[in-house]
This record gives C-alpha cells, structure tokens and sequence, in this order.
C-alpha cells in the first residue's frame, strides 16, 4: 500500500519537540520530511539523553524516518541555497523565535514570492503576534501559563506538571493538521499559506471544559485528582493490589444499580443522595470514601473480571511496562521495534493513525547527522558531487559530523 502524503516534500528547520514531532506525524503518513540542521552538530536534541551507543534515545524517537542535510544559514551562499531548495518543495516548517526567518531572508514572503504554492508553517510559543511574540518559552512555561497544571494533581495540592510534554505534543499536532489542511486547500485554490502555531494557543485550545465550567459556575477550576468534574463515579481507585479507574456518567442508565450490586452496596441503589449523576458528583466527598472502601476488599483483576462482564466502562491503571505488555496494545501494532546501524534496536511508539487504503506508520529508522546532504541536493537542485564538495570545502554544507556524546556526557 501507498502512504496518503507521498509526494510531498517538506524542508523541516523545526528542532527539539514540537516542530518535530509535527513532522514525524507527516512523515510516517508518508511525506518525505527532509531534516536541515545547523552544522556543526544539528538538532540539540541529539544531545540529549538517555543514550544507547552513544545515540540520543529522544533524538531517536521524534526522528525516525526523516533525512538530514546541514547548512549553513548564517552564510550567504546557505540563505541561497536553502531559499533554491524552497523552490522545489512543498512544506517549510520552523519553530524558532517570532522574526528569526525574516532575518535571515528566507521568511514566507521571501519564499512565497519564488514558490507561491508553499505552505510556511511557523510554530512557536506564543505566535507570530501579541505582546508576548518574542519571548522564548518551552514546554512547561506554557504548560503553566495556559492553566493545564492548576488544575492537575490532587485536591489542595500544588501545580502539577502532566508527565509527558503536553505543551510541545499539542503544538505539534495542531501544527501537522494546520498542514494537512492548508495542502487540501491549495488542491483548491493552487495558492499555499503561512500556517501561524502558539503553543500557548493550542493550551487553550484543549482545555476541553475548564473554560465553559469557569464562565458557567462563576468559579475557577480547581485540582480534583483523578475524577471528572462532572460526572461520578468517573476516576480511578485502589484495589488490593493496585489502582483501576471506572468511569461511569455518560453510558447507559442502570449502570449506577449494576455497579453497586457489584460492589456489594445494594443499600445504595435507592439512596435518593446518589441516584443521580448529578446528585454523585455534587455530594461525591460523601459517596468517595464508601467507593474506595468496597473497592480496596478484591484486587484490581477481580474487579475488572466483574465490571467488564457486566459492561460497566473499566480498566487498569497501567504502569508503562504494563502498557507494553496489553494484548490490545500489541495487536494494534503500537510500539515498534526501529534498528539504527550504530544506535541498535530501540522499541518506539508506532504511529496511531490506520488505514484502510493506505499505509501509515514508521519509515525506517532517525538519520545520522548530515548523512543525506549530497542525495537530497542532487535530487532537488541537481548538484554534482564535485560541486557538493565545492559548498563543503566553503564551510556552507556538511555532509558528516554531528555531537560527540562521549565528550558532553563525559
């Protein structure tokens, strides 16, 4: 089977999180996702760690699939060079502060005036406008900014910053539907676009209902654990030997009666303080401790054995190495295992997206720095190698090098 983006070529600038990993979502669905990275050592993220022979883990993981070439944009002849490749491909993508691509001269209007159908998709922490366009920020600033960690963590407690990179994966994937969308429209229109991502945009973005909750209630949100602020019971809770979550409050109706019948509280049942959801979630201080009881008498197996035979909605809280070991998880093909000829095999989280016409899913393995630098010039500009060698010798390309992560983890 074919991938759906096949054919379309992208100039990736973008580096560390967000941008890439907008990137590597286009290249496992089948873009050809061309890396360029400052010399003399690339990405930062190749430096940073954990390592497997001497190859960044995290490097590894956003990368796969793609290729590298390195320039250099400080130089005359690289701006010229990079703004020739802009010529022929269908996507740049870049992440760096508000204003760095125009001082450089290879800024959208600069592009677009050599290629009027390129899509320019500029991802950053706060816009290319506002009072805040210029700041530098990373993950958890707009993590923080953007009122994700006020209310998550425990009732009472401080902020809590969600355990994966939350800020920098939204961004990313607003930023590859961004993308897809302006690709369908130039179908339309033959004209491409500048695509404009904040981070901080895209916090507010997935605040689901905070928002509606605060305006509606007159009453800030606040951290409530594992529970939904609107439904009970809906939250995770011990076991004798663990945690499961149960998630009750958007299915059928019965379920409350079938689910305390389960739990061995039938006096519940037709306790008019809970036989409604709403009544649960506004008295659920009083209902919590009668549910964590019941719950802490069987392990987290027995319960599940239970509530999924009676179709109550459930599951285990899973540790990542119990994650990796779910049947569904390993039917659905989601980890897969990459081999990289020094770095060697690293299982990495396989693409989600399927398909039933096309392919999706990890090309091949994350590129050594540089190491396509001669194939893609040849490819897209028909350079020789005499005069890829030419560019090298003037400190304007690389075709090798990269970190030497001995030395920095010394």
């Amino acid at each position: 089977m074919s991938r759906p983006l096949e054919g379309i070529t992208i100039l990736d600038l973008t580096w560390v999180l967000a941008g890439p990993f907008a990137s590597m979502v286009l290249c496992d669905l089948g873009a050809n996702v061309i890396k360029v990275e400052r010399p003399p050592w690339g990405d930062v993220a190749r430096t940073t760690g954990p390592y497997q022979n001497g190859w960044s883990g995290y490097f590894f993981s956003v990368n796969r699939g793609k290729r590298s070439i390195s320039i250099d944009l400080r130089t005359a002849e690289g701006k010229d060079l990079f703004r020739r490749l802009a010529e022929k491909v269908d996507v740049v993508m870049e992440n760096f502060t508000p204003g760095t691509m125009d001082r450089l001269g290879i800024g959208y209007e600069t592009l677009a005036a050599r290629n009027p159908r390129l899509i320019f998709a500029s991802t950053s922490g706060f816009g290319q406008t506002g009072p805040y366009r210029e700041r530098p920020a990373l993950d958890i600033v707009v993590q923080g900014m953007g009122g994700i960690m006020s209310i998550t963590g425990e009732p009472g407690g401080g902020p809590v910053r969600p355990g994966v990179s939350y800020g920098d994966v939204t961004g990313g994937l607003f930023t590859a539907v961004g993308i897809l969308a302006a690709l369908h429209d130039r179908e339309k229109t033959g004209k491409g676009q500048a695509i404009d991502i904040s981070l901080l945009d895209c916090q507010v973005a997935v605040l689901e209902n905070a928002i509606m909750r605060y305006h509606v209630t007159g009453k800030a949100p606040e951290p409530i654990g594992t529970r939904h602020p609107s439904a009970t019971p809906f939250q995770a809770f011990p076991t004798a030997d663990g945690y499961i979550v149960v998630a009750l409050g958007f299915g059928e109706e019965n379920q409350w009666q079938v689910l305390c019948g389960i739990l061995g509280l039938p006096d519940l049942i037709d306790d008019h303080r809970f036989d409604t959801g709403p009544r649960r979630t506004q008295r659920h201080s009083e209902l919590e401790p009668i549910l964590v009881a019941a719950f802490r008498t069987r392990t987290s197996r027995e319960w599940l054995d239970d509530l999924e035979a009676a179709g109550i909605p459930c599951g285990p809280v899973n540790t990542i190495p119990q994650m990796l070991d779910d049947p569904q998880v390993k039917s659905r093909d989601m980890v897969r295992e990459v081999t990289h000829p020094r770095a060697g095999t690293i299982p990495i989280a396989n693409s989600p997206v399927k398909m039933s016409r096309g392919e999706s899913g990890i090309k091949g393995p994350p590129p050594d720095f540089a190491q396509d630098t001669a194939a893609v010039l040849a490819e897209l500009l028909g350079l020789t190698e005499a005069d890829v060698a030419a560019l090298e010798s003037r400190g304007i390309v690389s075709t090798s090098g990269g970190p030497d992560i001995g030395a920095i983890t010394g």
